[in-house]
């Protein structure tokens, strides 16, 4: 299991809901921008986007029978 750590930064307004959400493409970007990961944002197993500030793990499918977690750092911009 391949663990790894992204930190995105978006506004957010009361209580850590954000203006707009976080995608699985802003993900892509922030593997590939943080760690030179590309990384095809289909792969990314994100069931909906991420609304608040904080932590989210989201599985990442690799190859077919390997899949990986991102640990996604939402915090304010």
């Amino acid at each position: 299991n391949i663990k790894t750590t992204v930190e995105i930064k978006a506004k957010s307004g009361e209580g850590g809901r954000l203006f707009g959400s976080i995608t699985n493409k802003q993900i892509a970007e922030a593997l590939k921008k943080e760690h030179g990961f590309k990384i095809d944002r289909r792969k990314i197993e994100l069931d909906e986007p991420i609304k608040s500030l904080g932590h989210v793990n989201v599985p990442v499918k690799l190859y077919p029978d390997v899949q990986g977690t991102v640990k996604v750092h939402v915090t304010e911009q």
